[in-house]
C-alpha cells in the first residue's frame, strides 16, 4: 500500500546561538526546518513519509543531505534542492528564556509557481513553515491554495519580520492579513507574530475564520496554546473543501487554552524550535486522525521536551524517547 505524503516546506538555516545557556561560547548547528523535520519525523503515523520541499545554498548541501539522511520516514525519491546562492545563517542572541534578537545573512531564494508547482504532485498534505517569510510571496500562496485541494498548514513564523541592512529582523505588521489567511486551512502564530496581524487573538480568529481557516492556534511560550476553531471542526476528516469560504454564522466560535504539563514547563534549557516542533508534531497528530485537543497536547508535550534538546540533530531520536545521536 502505498504511504500517503506531506510536504514540508520551509528553508534550512545554520544558527549561531548566544546566551542560549551558561556557556559563554556561541553554539553552531542546524535550526530552521530542521526542527519541523524532526517533529514530523517523531511524530508522523507508520503510513506517512515526509517529502522535503526545502532549497539549500550550495555551500551547506552536503550537510543538508546527511540531515536529512539521518531521518526514517523522509520519503526515498525526496531530496533537498541546491542553489548557487549562499545558505541562509542566522545569528540568534537570546536576553531571556523566550526572547531574543535575530540577525539573518545568506540568500537562498523563494519559491516561483513553476518550479513549486511540479513538487505537488503526488502529496495528500502540506505543511508550510515561513522560516525566512520568503519562501512564498501572497500570488504563489494563493495559486498554491488554487490547486492543490489537499489540507495545508501554515507557520507564518518570519512573514511578519522586516529584514535590515545590517541583517536584523524587526517585527513589522502584516497587510493583506484576509487574503494571507484565505491560502491555508490550519494556521499557526504566536503572540509577537499575532500582534502585527489584528488587535487580539478573537480579531484574528474572525478574520481567519470568515476566510476558509479552520483552525487558528496560537502558542503562548511556557503558557501553552490556544486554538481557536468553526464549530463544525473538531478534527481533520471534518475539514470543509471547495471554494466558498466557512460562514461564521453556522454557530459560535469554539476556543480553549490548553496548558502543557506543569512537570515540562519546569524544565529550563533551549527554547530554539519549540514553535517548530509543536506545529509538525499538531499536524502529524491531525493527519493521524486525532481532534484537535488530543492533538494539541501531544504537540505542547513535545514542544517541551524539546527544551531539554540542544538543536535539531538527534532531536527526532530524543522526541521518540530514544537515545539521542547528538
Amino acid at each position: 500500500m502505498r504511504k500517503r505524503r506531506v510536504g514540508v516546506l520551509g528553508t534550512f538555516v545554520w544558527d549561531v546561538i548566544y546566551g542560549r545557556d551558561v556557556r559563554t561560547a556561541p553554539v553552531q548547528e542546524w535550526g530552521g526546518i530542521t526542527y519541523a523535520l524532526a517533529g514530523f519525523d517523531a511524530a508522523l503515523p507508520d503510513d506517512w513519509e515526509i517529502v522535503p520541499i526545502v532549497k539549500v545554498g550550495d555551500d551547506l548541501a552536503r550537510e543538508a543531505r546527511q540531515f536529512l539522511a539521518s531521518l526514517r520516514r523522509v520519503a526515498p525519491d525526496a531530496a533537498a534542492v541546491s542553489v548557487p546562492w549562499p545558505n541562509n545563517r542566522v545569528e540568534l542572541r537570546y536576553v531571556d528564556a523566550e526572547r531574543r534578537t535575530e540577525v539573518l545573512t545568506g540568500g537562498v531564494p523563494g519559491w516561483s509557481w513553476q518550479g513549486l508547482q511540479p513538487l505537488l504532485t503526488g502529496l495528500d498534505a502540506l505543511y508550510v513553515n515561513l522560516i525566512s517569510g520568503f519562501e512564498l510571496d501572497l500570488e504563489t500562496a494563493t495559486l498554491l491554495r488554487q490547486h492543490f485541494r489537499g489540507p495545508i498548514y501554515c507557520d507564518l513564523h518570519s512573514l511578519v519580520l522586516a529584514v535590515h541592512p545590517s541583517g536584523l529582523r524587526t517585527l513589522q505588521p502584516l497587510a493583506r492579513v484576509a487574503d494571507w489567511c484565505r491560502c491555508f486551512d490550519l494556521l499557526q502564530v504566536n503572540e509577537d507574530e499575532l500582534s502585527m496581524m489584528a488587535p487580539d487573538g478573537f480579531a484574528l480568529a474572525a478574520t481567519a475564520l470568515a476566510n476558509g481557516v479552520q483552525s487558528l492556534v496560537v502558542t503562548l511560550g511556557a503558557r501553552g496554546a490556544v486554538y481557536f476553531a468553526p464549530p463544525h471542526f473538531g478534527q481533520l476528516a471534518d475539514r470543509a473543501t471547495g471554494d466558498a469560504p466557512l460562514a461564521l454564522s453556522s454557530g459560535a466560535l469554539r476556543t480553549a487554552l490548553l496548558a502543557p504539563s506543569a512537570d515540562l514547563v519546569r524544565v529550563k534549557g533551549d527554547p530554539t524550535g519549540c514553535g517548530d516542533v509543536f506545529g509538525a508534531t499538531y499536524y502529524s497528530r491531525l493527519l493521524a486522525g486525532d481532534i484537535i485537543t488530543e492533538a494539541l497536547r501531544a504537540a505542547l508535550d513535545a514542544a517541551a521536551r524539546n527544551v531539554e534538546h540542544r538543536g535539531a540533530t538527534g532531536l527526532a531520536h530524543f522526541l521518540r524517547g530514544e537515545l539521542s545521536p547528538s
